[in-house]
Formats: C-alpha cells, structure tokens, sequence
C-alpha cells in the first residue's frame, strides 16, 4: 500500500490542556521542534482561548512569534470564536481550525454557546476571512457521543457538515472527544459526512478513552479518509469532558500503518523518544503503548 496518510500532530494542543503540570512556552516551543524534526508537517500548536479557563494554553501569541514561517509546515491555531479568530490571524497562524460542537450541552459548557450560535459564529468568521488570512478547517467535537447530552443523532452532524461546506471552508473533521465510537459507526458516520461534505476534504480526530482509538482510525482510512489526528505519547483530555482521557498516539498510529504499508513520513523511533520525554516532563508514564513495546522488528544490534 503506497497510499500516504497525513498525521497532524494535536500534542501541543489537545495534548497539553488537561494536564495539571504546565509547562513553560520554551517548553512547548521545545516539544514542536521535535515534532517537527521526526516529521510532522501540520501541527496543532496554540489554541487562542481565554488562558483563566484553560491556564494550560497560555502565551500563544509567544509561540507563534517564536516560530519562523517554514515552507512546508503548517502551525494551526484552535479557534472558539470571534476573537479567538482575531487573535488567530494577529498571531499569523498558517490555519486556523474553528470548533463546532454537535450538542448544546457540549457547547455551552465548552465556549457558551449553543450549535446554532456556533454556526452563526462560524459564518461570521468565513465572512470576515480575507485572502491573505488562513485557511479555515472546522472540527465537529463531539460527533460520536457527548457527556452531556448523551447520544448524538447522525442527521445533527450531517447538518453541521452540511453547513460548513457550502462556507467552502478547507477541510471538516469528526472528532470523537470523548471516545465512544466504535468502527462500524465511524464508517457509516464518515460515508454520511463525505455525502455533506462534497469536494470538501474529511479529517477524524479520535480519541482511546475505552480502547478505541486505533480500530476507529483502521476505520476510517478503511472509509477513505486520508487526515487523521494524534498526539504523541497518547496525551490528550478536554476540561469541559468528564473523564475523557487521551488521544491516539502518535507513535501507535505510525506503526500500524507503516507496518501495513502506508506512508506517514514520521521517525518513528524519535517520536518514542519523544513521548518519554513529554511524559516526564508531565510527571506521567506515556499511555502510547509503542513507548513500552517498541517496534517491530527490532533493531538489530550495532557491530562490535
């Protein structure tokens, strides 16, 4: 399988903002050039919240001004809302990735508002868009079940796909925020969501609360999608999502799918190193189970 699957690295975002140790900026500057270094090339690496609610995603503004423009990369901004997008386009981010949840429970908890005002939200923000400002993806959080309003009816997160689409935004993506899906739904979520989204390109962002993760991620590339998220060392969690623990790793990902043949341009074994890293740095153990296993096969032992 020569197919390519892109990766993008959700580490310094997702990654980050549920761990009660917070790291310093030159931390998580630190933490994306080694990303970037064993491969990613599209990176969640701010997200433009108020930091009093999330203290984990302070000084973006300081990020962002410490990463040089670089052909090739992109470095994505989480957006909320309106000002999230001004500051998102002040801070000069190559994209910007606006959320959209698919249950008012899940909003209003989230970013106060409800679906409809997100929408709205979102039109707003593709209408005040200019040429020279980033492109726009949106991810419909919690496409798969909410904490809150329990189950999430497929037709909801059709209409929310619908409506982004015909804003000619970049890319949509599902995301399973607090990892309930399982793989039958996810392909049948993702044929709906493609009929809705025509031309529009699809990503899928899962997370592995209850050991889901990789099967939901087979399918979905199974589905045809061809985008989907990680975080490296596994970390990940949503303040506003009881009990929603990490995403998939990153290291775990690359593996199955190198190990089938697909192509993902990552190092896998820098990012290992990696999420032992971060981990520490975190005071936890990595949940990536490639940091315990390791790869396969082996290496082979150098030459005396």
């Amino acid at each position: 399988m020569s197919r390519r699957i892109e990766i993008v690295e959700v580490g310094p975002r997702d990654g980050l903002q549920n761990e009660k140790t917070l790291l310093e900026v030159e931390q998580k500057l630190e933490l994306i050039r080694r990303l970037e270094d064993a491969g990613a090339r599209r990176m969640e690496v701010v997200s433009f919240v108020n930091p009093k609610r999330v203290p984990q995603m302070a000084g973006a503004e300081e990020i962002m001004a410490a990463l040089p423009k670089t052909s090739g990369r992109s470095r994505i901004g989480l957006v909320l809302n309106q000002r999230g997008w001004d500051r998102c386009v002040e801070a000069k981010c190559d994209e910007a990735n606006v959320v959209v949840c698919a249950t008012d429970g899940f909003g209003i908890r989230n970013q106060g508002a409800s679906v409809a005002e997100q929408v709205d939200a979102l039109g707003a923000i593709v209408a005040a868009r200019r040429l020279e400002d980033p492109p726009i993806s949106v991810t419909v959080s919690v496409a798969f079940g909410c904490p809150f309003d329990g189950e999430v009816p497929e037709e909801r997160v059709v209409e929310i796909v619908r409506a982004a689409a015909d804003m000619r935004v970049a890319e949509i993506a599902l995301a399973d925020t607090i990892g309930v899906a399982d793989p039958w739904t996810v392909r049948k979520r993702v044929e709906a969501a493609r009929k809705a989204a025509g031309k529009t390109p699809l990503r899928l962002h899962f997370h592995d609360t209850r050991n889901t993760g990789l099967a939901n991620a087979f399918a979905g590339v199974e589905a045809g999608v061809d985008v989907l998220d990680a975080s490296v060392g596994g970390l990940g969690g949503c303040p506003f999502a009881p009990n929603a623990t990490g995403n998939v790793g990153t290291e775990d990902l690359v593996y199955m799918l190198e190990r089938a043949g697909f192509e993902t341009g990552y190092d896998l074994g820098k990012l290992i190193g990696i999420g032992k890293w971060v981990s520490d740095l975190l005071g936890k153990a990595p949940a990536a189970s490639l940091t315990k296993a390791g790869p396969f096969p082996l290496p082979k032992p150098a030459a005396a």
